[in-house]
């Protein structure tokens, strides 16, 4: 039996080769992050794998797992540790291999295995790793199961189980892209820059786009885990303005961008411009519901209020439901309201039947892309873009603040908007009208315009977000009231990026 981990060891000693060393804010709401060798090391990873398997078989889940690993220069080792431990709580291993986290969710359906664990750290920077998990296809873990996760594992409460089994599956790759491409070619021809930041995506979105009929520019396809040009992220305007200089260059008809472990999708449009992914939300969400009427859409409290107020989607008697931020929150909102889809402002889509199989995937949310250009023939993805009703809104903007204190910057930041709504004070010079609070706080005022403030869940930040469906000054505006509050916290640093 391993002993009881460690939250902090001093690397390039004995204890922290015979020690596991797991800090516990690594078990995040809904997966787990950690910096390698600084936060958790091949012990720490073997212990996770020990819990997990232990929860697995506390919940009376069937103990048959898919795992897989993204391509950073440690991941393999790190999921041969984490295979260690879940076979010593009696799991029965099915390893896909180096692949995206939406190939290994994939072989729940197809390996008929009900659990999931895919060593990634998604488009975190190099240094950080982690899993994504899950017990219930195609849902992974959210705060309950992350929660008992975290006290089995840092209480040492494993139980080691017979049955424990290792299986290899050759050739999964090949069966994940089939699936993919197992459908009618686009009438329409269609140039599009794939750019996967030297991520796992390059081993697999342009093979699928070209399989479909779309001339493909690659862009940034090699692997290579040092991530030399940015890190893949479809959300980082470093990327997206990487993609735009192509499409300009190419004359592309649209540009794709794939993160780190090609279950997010980013989208610039043949003039170059950047369309951040809750206007794509938007934009899909008008193409299926012309074929579903009267669907439902889940969408995460950083995405716009186009789905309530485009008269579009009114007339064609869609229902929005704004839910928490977070890929296992939106899949599990989609699942329990039968919505057709579910959309996150961070990339990350859900397409139920008949689309998808109600987990998120980059290179199908780049089919959906396509298929939308080819359903609208006469139209570019700028015309499309363009026929939204417009609005001015910010990237995804991340003010520093530590895992420690974060949700605690957070409750004050929601408790000091809440009075000021209670004193009829102003927020940018307007009346407040609304706030939500169901993941942080949301706070809207008269003239529609709003803003967000939530923890990040899965790095040391904070989120924020604003639009305004008046002018880019509002947005502006806007911005400058909620930081002011946030600077009111002196634990809050500063933005990775900002307007």
């Amino acid at each position: 039996m391993l002993p009881k981990p460690q939250s902090s060891l001093q690397p390039n000693t004995y204890e922290y080769e015979s020690q596991p060393l797991v800090k516990p804010t690594g078990f995040r709401e809904y997966d787990a992050r950690w910096l390698f060798e600084k936060e958790i090391n091949l012990m720490g990873i073997q212990a996770l794998g020990m819990g997990i398997g232990t929860l697995i078989h506390e919940m009376g889940v069937r103990p048959d797992i898919v795992t897989g690993h993204d391509f950073r220069g440690y991941s393999s080792s790190i999921k041969y540790a984490l295979i260690s431990g879940m076979m010593a709580a009696g799991m029965r291993v099915k390893d896909v291999g180096l692949s995206l986290s939406p190939m290994a969710y994939f072989g729940q359906f197809a390996l008929d295995c009900p659990c999931v664990a895919m060593v990634t750290a998604s488009h975190n920077d190099n240094g950080w790793t982690g899993v994504k998990m899950g017990a219930n296809r195609p849902m992974t873990f959210g705060p309950d199961e992350m929660g008992r996760l975290r006290d089995i594992v840092l209480n040492g409460e494993f139980k080691t189980r017979e049955g424990g089994s290792y299986t290899y599956v050759d050739g999964f790759r090949e069966t994940y892209l089939a699936d993919l491409t197992n459908r009618p070619k686009l009438k329409r021809k269609l140039k599009v820059v794939a750019a996967c930041g030297n991520g796992t995506a390059g081993a697999f979105a342009p093979q699928v786009l070209e399989a479909i009929g779309c001339e493909v520019i690659p862009m940034d396809t090699n692997l290579d885990f040092t991530f030399p040009r940015y890190n893949p992220n479809p959300e980082d305007m470093k990327m997206l303005h990487a993609i735009a200089e192509k499409v300009r260059e190419t004359g592309a008809d649209v540009g794709l961008g794939f993160d780190g472990d090609g279950d997010r999708c980013g989208v610039v449009d043949n003039n170059g411009e950047e369309i951040f992914a809750d206007k794509i939300g938007v934009m899909l969400a008008r193409d299926l519901s012309k074929l579903h009427p009267n669907a439902t859409f889940v969408v995460d409290v950083k995405s716009t209020g186009l789905f309530t107020t485009d008269p579009v989607l009114k007339a064609q008697g869609v229902k929005a439901d704004y839910w928490k931020t977070g890929h296992s929150y939106i899949k599990r909102r989609v699942n329990e309201l039968n919505a057709l889809a579910g959309f996150e402002k961070s990339g990350h889509f859900f397409f139920n039947q008949p689309v998808g199989r109600g987990y998120d995937d980059g290179i199908l949310t780049a089919l959906a892309v396509c298929d939308m250009l080819d359903r609208n023939p006469d139209k570019s993805m700028a015309d499309l873009y363009n026929d939204l009703p417009k609005t001015w809104g910010t990237p995804t903007m991340a003010p520093h603040c530590p895992d420690e204190v974060k949700y605690e910057v957070v409750d004050r930041v929601v408790k000091r908007f809440t009075e000021m709504k209670d004193k009829g004070e102003q927020v940018g010079g307007q009346a407040i009208d609304s706030l939500v609070t169901v993941n942080g706080v949301r706070v809207t005022t008269s003239d529609g315009t709003w803003g967000l403030v939530r923890a990040s869940s899965n790095k040391p930040e904070l989120v924020v977000v604003v639009e305004s469906p008046v002018s880019e000054a509002r947005m502006r505006e806007m911005f400058h009231a909620v930081d002011s509050i946030l600077r009111e916290n002196k634990e809050v640093g500063a933005y990775n990026q900002t307007i």
